[in-house]
This record gives structure tokens, C-alpha cells and sequence, in this order.
């Protein structure tokens, strides 16, 4: 098994510290820090989204393995600005919108995300029209996904698209929506790209989503993982 493939499964495993001397040691060995963010941290956290959503872990576990991952990044990170700066597959700012309190389902969907590969900028709950799209102009985000966990403030989805289409900016961004009462028919009504049932494949759609906009082709599938 190659260290690649060892820090994959510290991942599932949830052990923080063998991911953090995992990441160490690849790095001493010349693998590309791509390499090692997608083939082996990336990839745990995917398999234990999966397992996730067949109800085979659960929270703690899907908790102990997020947090694996992101000592493994942290190692990580500097290597990725420095040597690969488009290494993260992209941005996305998240939030629960406006009239809306409730925010554990979305920061299950913050993890999935940023184990998919996005950097995820969390603007909170009670979230306003004006916070989804000047936190996504300022950070040049690739997604918008909002959350909502009451019939009543689904309309505030749409008053963020509606928003999008007056700025000219609706085709600059991928709408992803998500929630209790929401389902497929609302986001065709209210124009969004994207409706998700749970966490795991919101992290899956939104890859999916990106990958298909810049033409690429799934980096777990593309890429190679031998050393330098």
C-alpha cells in the first residue's frame, strides 16, 4: 500500500495524527501536493461521505474524520499556494437564507464540500440577499448554495436569483439549493442549477457542476499518484 492510499484510509479512520505524519512523509517522498490533497485526503473524505449517506457512519464519525482531514491540510496548505494555486477545485459561499436560524444541516454540507475539494466561505444563517452575492463577487466564488429549513423563507431563494438576473450576474454562478421542504420542481421554478437532498451529494453535484462548466474531467479519475 503506498502512502498515498495510507493517508486515504487515516482518513476513513478518522486518525488525525497518522494523517498529519501521512502528509509529512509524502511530501519528503516527492509526491505532488495535488496528488496527496485528491488521492489521499480527498478520496478518505469522499468514501466516509458515501458510507455517510448508506447510513453506515454517523455524524462523530463523518466529525473525526473532517477533522483528520483538515490537520492532513493544514500540512498541506502552504504547498498548494506555493507549488499549485488552482489545486482546490473552487469556491463556494454558503449560507441559510434570510428570516431562517437553523444551521446544523448546512454545517454538515460545509464539511462534505470542503471534503470534496472547495473552499467553503459559511456567511451563517439569517442571511440576506446582498451577503450571498457581495461575499460571492468579493471572493469570486464558482457557487452559490443556499439552504432553507422553513416553507416560509423559501421565497428568499428566489429573491437572491431575482437579484442575480437585475445585476446581470445569474450565469456567472452555479445556484445550488437545498433543504426540508424544498425538492426538484421549486428550484425549476425559481430558476436554480441545482437541488440536493443531503450533504454528501451536494459535495457530489457541486464537483460534478464545476468540473462540467470548466470542461475538465473527474481528477480522481484523471490524475496519477506516483512520486516526483
Amino acid at each position: 500500500m503506498s502512502v498515498i492510499q495510507d493517508i486515504s484510509e487515516s482518513i476513513q479512520k478518522g486518525k488525525a495524527k497518522n494523517a498529519k505524519h501521512l502528509v509529512l512523509q509524502a511530501l519528503d517522498e516527492g509526491y505532488d501536493p495535488k496528488i496527496i490533497l485528491n488521492k489521499g485526503l480527498l478520496a478518505g473524505m469522499m468514501i466516509v461521505g458515501e458510507r455517510f449517506k448508506r447510513d453506515e457512519v454517523f455524524v462523530p464519525e463523518v466529525l473525526v474524520a473532517s477533522r483528520a482531514m483538515n490537520t492532513g491540510l493544514s500540512i498541506l496548505e502552504s504547498h498548494l499556494v506555493k507549488e499549485k494555486p488552482d489545486a482546490f477545485l473552487g469556491k463556494v459561499v454558503l449560507g441559510t437564507v434570510r428570516g431562517d436560524w437553523h444551521d446544523i444541516g448546512k454545517h454538515m454540507v460545509a464539511m462534505m464540500l470542503r471534503g470534496a475539494g472547495f473552499e467553503v466561505v459559511d456567511i451563517g444563517y439569517d442571511a440576506d440577499t446582498s451577503a450571498f452575492i457581495d461575499t460571492a463577487e468579493a471572493i469570486e466564488a464558482d457557487i452559490i448554495c443556499m439552504s432553507a429549513l422553513l416553507t416560509t423563507t423559501m421565497p428568499a431563494m428566489q429573491e437572491v436569483i431575482d437579484a442575480l438576473k437585475r445585476k446581470g450576474l445569474r450565469d456567472k454562478y452555479i445556484v445550488m439549493i437545498g433543504g426540508a421542504p424544498v425538492n426538484q420542481c421549486f428550484a425549476q421554478e425559481i430558476d436554480a442549477d441545482i437541488y440536493t437532498s443531503d450533504a454528501m451529494s451536494c459535495a457530489r453535484e457541486a464537483r460534478k457542476a464545476v468540473l462540467k462548466k470548466r470542461g475538465s474531467h473527474e481528477i480522481f479519475e484523471s490524475e496519477g499518484g506516483s512520486a516526483g
